[in-house]
This record gives structure tokens, C-alpha cells and sequence, in this order.
């Protein structure tokens, strides 16, 4: 009601300044007024609760042409008109009648069309500051229920693209400080749950409920034409069904309500097998233990190391996993509008920023480290028992990964989209919810990299994929390694600099970018996406790379280097830190003009040089040479990081688009405040504790069970991050 105040206080100044209005084109409205025994027994402040507790009684049934409500809907409805439906040609009939009966409540005040017309977006301040994206009010246009008449509020978020490219160069430049420096170029037809649409404008309007999302998107689109007409402006509009909602609550459906009941179920198992591990006497049943809270809390927060630990890996996985929470969030941010959105890029176009641009780059590692103990693991279990079981492996690895990997997705897919709403939360949560429906399966026969990403559930799980794909191939190159050594190293040789060669040809003809530079438009982001970066022939590079240092830390572990061997390896891992981290730096610049040889370059070396430095760190502490760097990666607590590594992989953006959905107002950007918020970093971290403590931890005592021999809980190999 504040805006409504605000607009009283408007009319009231309008009046005494004796400012004439045409009112040829509004009928008279209905004052509000009281008896005078009402006058006398109530003062404003009662008189206002009164009358929301009573609107129609607050209205009397004559019109009076000099009341304030009257100049007031001359004053406000002749600025802002409402958006009316009944006037346009093709809507359909149920949705102009009740249109029409919105506006002539809304001329009469009456409190729920106002509600309607206060929760549409309104032209804001800041448009040059890239303020255009206007989510209105989404819980006030629910609120509007008119029961006698049946119309309720639907809010729909329509969007729109304008282009002005045969504008005069002023228009250009307006454009382009509204548009935000075009950081992100994206079409309509662009996917834009997992990536923003950016250059749209996103925009609210509260509409009668028996208006479909097409109704809505007809009628916008001729009142924009008629805006437009005769400017060199050309905006496309789209309001898809997804994105208009109204209050009415459909009920939980089957599959809800099942797979809850699943998840509750497990919850339950927990307690008692937490119980029986509390209470039990003598020796307690391994099988009724496994989903033992004490149990498995206890190992979650123990810092034991094996004496076949590579100790560096943990440091370097968190450092990792750190900075691509970081990269994801910068990605997930851009979905929230900004009243500074315009600086923000300005200030994101820094070459320092360049650590939120590189994403790609942060994965690379987790597979040269899984590449590094499944060859470790492999080739020791080949040299004590001469063979390896590949049906074990195998099996083992689906305990590991698969039932926490089908939590995530059951959730996700039924659980999740009805714990909220929002403006934006069925493009960014539904719509996966929706995916998943269909192509679950792909997820868990670890095949759905190679769908693309528009149509991935879970898009952000595609690394599992590529990760159980090279490891299924693993066993090949360990028993070539063990076998044949040299043939081996040269084979695998081949392989690597074939896959860099092939990831630079096709990033280089196809026109992509594994780098995020400044103006990257969503369909290259996508291309690259299906054509190169979640393909495992592209990222074979650096897992045979880790496949190779596996085998040297499991052979030479005795070697010994010189000071000037060791001074010439850290200056080269430390220059090839640099180079891949701060080399395309100059691709973020707000002035870049896209260059296929600069990202062919990048695709090619940029994951070689990053994971040689890391790479380097691992064999040189391993080895026994601790100087400082090699210190800080081993330190023991990071292997606590190692435990919940792939949860926090798996859990990150669902609380990212969780918050993106549920965002009702427009923020104003701040690096720390939004990039660095703690409290949705401790939420990823409590849901990763919380689903390794309940499933991935209880699965891996299974797993020991059944093969009958007691393994540290936390393996050494195949964590994903």
C-alpha cells in the first residue's frame, strides 16, 4: 500500500496546485468517506484499519467529479496507463472480459485491481546504468483475488529483445550503457535456465488469470509496435507459458510425494541404525552400522592418512573447488537483476576478473588428480597380485559415485520446484526439474555429456559423465604401462597431444571459446559446450597426463632431484600458472573483438600449462621436497575438504538457481556481497555435509561389505569436484 499512499499524497499536491486534467477518457469514481459518527469515534490511523478490514464499506455508491480519487486516476492512470487486454484484436474472449472488468474496478479504486496494477513493472530510474530488467511485485499480484468475480492475478516475467542496429550512433551508445556493454550477447531463442539470457529485458506485468501466456505476449507485442513504430528500434517479445503463475496450488503429485517419502524413509534408517550404534552391546552388525550418524560423522571429521597418501592433492582440489564455486557463482549472478548492472560489467571487465571467466580451466585438474590415483591405484594392485579386477573396479566406482549422483537427481526433480516459487523459478528451477523427467536415465548410465547441454539434466553434473568415462578406459592404460612402459608412455604420449591437437582444430574452424570473453553470446557458450568441452576426447589431455604422473609416483618415488633441477621446475610450474590463469586476461577487456586464434590457443595449452604446475607441486612433495607451496597443499585438513568434494560439486548450483528463483527485487551490486556470500556458501556447505552424512558415506560402508574387506571410507581415488 505504500505506492498507493504515495500516489494519494501525489493527487492531494495536484489538487492544491490546481493542475486541470482531461478527464474526458475516465469515468467518475466512487469516494472514500465516512459517516460523521465514524469521523468522530475514529481517528486516521483506526480509520485505515477499518478500512482494510473493509474495503467496500469505505466506497460510497454516488460520484463526485472533485474527489480525490478522481484526480488522482486522472493524475497516475494518465501517466501510467494499465495494461489492458480487452483492446487488442485476437485475445481471447474469457481474457478481455475480465480485463475489461479490471480496468473499471481499477478506475473505481477498487483494492485488489489496484493491487494488479501496483505489482506490473513500471519504468524505472537507472535505465543507462543497465536498471531494465523489472521483476514488479510477484507475492502482491498473487495477493489480488477478486472471489465475485473469479479473476485472480497471474504474474507473468514477459521478455524482450531490442535491437537498434540501424540506430544513429547516440541511439548506439544509449543502447549499449542499457544493455550493460552487451557482456553477454543471447537471443530469445537461446536456452536460459543454465546460462542468462542477458541482452533480454526481462519485464513483470499482473494480468487477469483467464489470460494465457500467449494473450499476454500478443498484447504486448502490439502495444511495443505501436511504441516503436517510426524509431529505429525492433523488439521481439516473448512470454512463455512457464513464466506466467497465479496463487492457485496444484496438488503434490504421486512421484512427489514418494520419492519424499523415500528420502524420509532414509532419515528414519539413519536414526536407528544411529541408535543401534549408540546403544547396541558386544559387537555391533556392520550391516545395521552403515547409515550410523556417529559412525560416519566420526570418519567425516577424522584426519587419517594412509601411508600410500598423496598428500599434496587435497590442497590443490580445495584451492580448485574454491575458485570454480566462485566461477559457477558468476555465472548464476548475472540471472538476478541489478539496479547497477552497467557498472558491474564495467567493474567485471577488470583483468583481474579474469578468475570468474575461467571456470573451464578450474575442472581440468580434478581430472589430471583422478587420472593420477586411478592409475596409482591400478598400477600398485597390479604390481602386488600381477592382475586387477575390472569388474570390481567398476563396481566399486557406481558405490562411490551413482547413489548419491541419483539423490542429487531424485531431489532436484521432484522435491525441489515445489518447496518454493518466484519470479524466475521456473526457468531456473522447473525447467530442469522438467529435463530430468525425461532424460534421468542418461545421468545414470553416465551418457548424458553427450546430449548438449540444452536439453542435460542437471547441466552442471556433466563432469561426471566425462570423469567414469575416461576411468572406464583407465584399466587399459594402466595394464598397457605395466606391460609395455615405453610403448606404453609413447602410445599415451600420442593420444594427448592428438586430443590437444583436435581441441585446438575444432575450437579454431567451429568459431569456439572455452574462455569467457567480453561479448561471448550464449550460443557460442553452447556450441562449445556440445562440441568440445564436455566431450572426453577433448579433455583426454590432461587425464592422461595425471595417468602418467600416476605412473611415475608409483616408480620413481626414490628419485632424487638437485637444487638446480628443483629451482628450474618451480620457476617453470610458476610461469605456467601464470600464463594459463592471467594470459587471456586481455580476452575479458570491455573493447575485446573476438579472434578464433586466441581461443584455439587458450582451448589447446591453457589446461596443459594450469595442470603441469599442479602436477608439478604433487610430484615434488611427494618426493619428500617440502618447500612452502608444497607445505600449504599438504596440510592435513584438507583432506577433511576431500571427503565432501564431490558433494559440494553436486550441491552448488542447486542452491545458486535456488536463490536465483526466489530473488523478487531488483539488488544492487557489491563483489563481496554478492560473489562472496557467505551465507549461501555455508549453505552449500551444510547440504554437502548433510547428503554425504546421509548418503554418500552410508553407501561407501556398503561397498566395504560387500567386498568384504574394510577400506578407509574415504578412497584415495575418484573423487569428482
Amino acid at each position: 500500500m505504500q505506492k498507493v499512499l504515495l500516489f494519494l499524497v501525489a493527487g492531494v499536491l495536484a489538487a492544491h496546485a490546481k493542475f486541470h486534467w482531461n478527464r474526458t477518457s475516465f469515468p467518475r469514481v466512487p469516494v472514500w468517506n465516512f459517516t460523521i459518527e465514524e469521523k468522530t469515534l475514529l481517528n486516521a490511523e483506526q480509520t485505515g484499519k477499518l478500512c482494510l478490514k473493509n474495503v467496500d464499506k469505505c466506497m460510497e455508491e454516488d460520484f463526485n467529479y472533485e474527489t480525490t480519487a478522481n484526480r488522482l486516476a486522472d493524475f497516475v492512470f494518465g501517466i501510467v496507463p494499465p495494461f489492458d487486454l480487452s483492446q487488442v484484436e485476437g485475445v481471447a474472449e474469457d481474457c478481455k472480459r475480465q480485463s475489461e472488468k479490471y480496468v473499471e474496478e481499477l478506475l473505481k479504486f477498487k483494492l485488489w485491481a489496484l493491487k494488479m496494477y501496483d505489482a506490473s513493472a513500471k519504468l524505472p530510474t537507472g535505465i543507462l546504468n543497465g536498471n531494465v530488467n523489472q521483476l514488479g511485485d510477484f507475492d502482491l499480484c498473487l495477493q489480488a483475488n477478486e472471489r465475485r468475480l473469479g479473476i485472480r492475478g497471474k504474474y507473468c516475467l514477459a521478455s524482450m529483445q531490442v535491437e537498434a542496429g540501424a540506430a544513429s550512433p547516440y541511439i548506439l551508445a544509449l543502447h549499449r550503457l542499457a544493455q550493460s556493454h552487451h557482456h553477454f550477447r543471447s537471443q530469445l531463442d537461446d536456452p536460459g535456465h543454465r546460462v542468462p539470457r542477458f541482452s533480454s529485458v526481462n519485464w513483470a506485468l499482473c494480468v487477469p488469470s483467464a489470460c494465457s501466456s500467449a494473450d499476454v505476449q500478443l498484447a504486448l507485442r502490439t502495444k511495443i509496435n505501436t511504441i516503436s513504430k517510426n524509431t529505429d528500434l525492433a523488439v521481439r517479445v516473448l512470454v512463455e507459458p512457464d513464466m506466467c503463475q497465479s496463487s492457485q496450488k496444484e496438488p503434490l503429485p504421486t512421484s512427489t510425494i514418494i520419492v519424499s517419502g523415500i528420502f524420509a524413509g532414509i532419515v528414519l534408517l539413519v536414526a536407528v541404525s544411529t541408535g543401534y550404534d549408540c546403544y547396541a552391546l558386544g559387537e555391533k552388525n556392520r550391516w545395521m552400522v552403515a547409515f550410523s550418524l556417529r559412525k560416519n560423522w566420526t570418519t567425516l571429521v577424522t584426519i587419517k592418512r594412509s601411508s600410500d597418501d598423496i598428500e599434496a592433492i587435497h590442497g590443490i582440489r580445495f584451492l580448485n573447488a574454491f575458485l570454480l564455486v566462485l566461477a559457477h557463482k558468476s555465472m548464476a549472478m548475472f540471472f538476478t537483476p541489478y539496479m547497477n548492472r552497467t557498472e558491474m560489467i564495467e567493474f567485471v571487465s577488470r583483468p583481474w576478473t579474469v578468475i570468474g571467466r575461467a571456470a573451464s580451466l578450474y575442472t581440468d585438474p580434478f581430472i589430471l588428480i583422478s587420472g593420477t590415483l586411478t592409475a596409482y591405484s591400478l598400477l600398485g594392485k597390479l604390481k602386488k597380485n600381477g592382475r586387477i579386477s575390472v569388474r570390481e573396479e567398476y563396481i566399486s566406482r557406481l558405490f562411490r559415485i551413482l547413489p548419491t549422483f541419483a539423490a542429487l537427481i531424485a531431489f532436484c526433480t521432484f522435491v525441489l520446484p515445489w518447496m518454493n516459487q518466484g519470479p524466475m523459478w521456473n526457468q531456473v528451477v522447473t525447467h530442469h526439474s522438467d529435463l530430468c523427467k525425461q532424460y534421468w536415465w542418461r545421468n545414470l548410465l553416465f551418457i548424458h555429456n553427450y546430449f548438449g547441454f540444452k536439453d542435460m539434466c542437471l547441466t552442471h553434473t556433466h563432469h561426471v559423465g566425462i570423469d567414469t568415462q575416461l576411468f572406464f578406459v583407465s584399466p587399459l592404460f594402466a595394464l598397457l604401462l605395466w606391460k609395455w612402459p615405453k610403448r606404453g608412455v609413447y602410445v599415451l604420449a600420442v593420444l594427448a597431444l592428438a586430443s590437444t591437437a583436435w581441441r585446438y582444430y575444432v575450437t579454431y574452424t567451429m568459431k569456439l571459446s572455452n574462455y569467457i570473453h567480453f561479448g561471448t553470446s550464449i550460443t557460442q557458450l553452447f556450441a562449445t559446450a556440445d562440441n568440445m568441452y564436455i566431450i572426453p576426447l577433448h579433455r583426454a589431455t590432461v587425464y592422461i597426463m595425471g595417468v602418467l604422473l600416476g605412473y611415475i609416483l608409483r616408480n620413481y618415488r626414490n628419485i632424487s632431484l638437485s637444487k638446480s633441477q628443483l629451482r628450474f621446475g618451480n620457476t617453470v610450474a610458476l610461469l605456467s600458472f601464470i600464463a594459463s590463469l592471467f594470459g587471456p586476461a586481455f580476452m575479458g577487456s570491455i573493447d575485446y573483438v573476438y579472434n578464433p586464434t586466441d581461443a584455439a590457443w587458450y582451448a589447446a595449452f591453457a589446461p596443459i600449462l594450469w595442470c603441469f604446475s599442479f602436477g608439478w607441486i604433487i610430484f615434488t612433495s611427494h618426493l619428500g621436497y617440502k618447500g612452502l607451496v608444497e607445505r600449504f597443499f599438504s596440510w592435513p585438513p584438507f583432506s577433511l575438504w576431500t571427503k565432501i568434494s564431490y558433494t559440494v560439486y553436486l550441491t552448488q548450483f542447486p542452491v545458486f538457481f535456488y536463490n536465483v528463483g526466489i530473488t523478487r527485487t531488483t539488488q544492487h551490486y557489491g563483489f563481496f556481497k554478492i560473489l562472496l556470500n557467505l551465507q549461501e556458501l555455508a549453505w552449500v556447505w551444510f547440504l554437502s555435509v548433510v547428503l554425504t552424512l546421509l548418503i554418500e558415506m552410508p553407501f561407501q560402508n556398503i561397498r566395504n561389505i560387500v567386498f568384504k574387506k574394510e577400506r578407509t571410507p574415504e578412497p584415495l581415488h575418484k573423487k569428482i569436484s
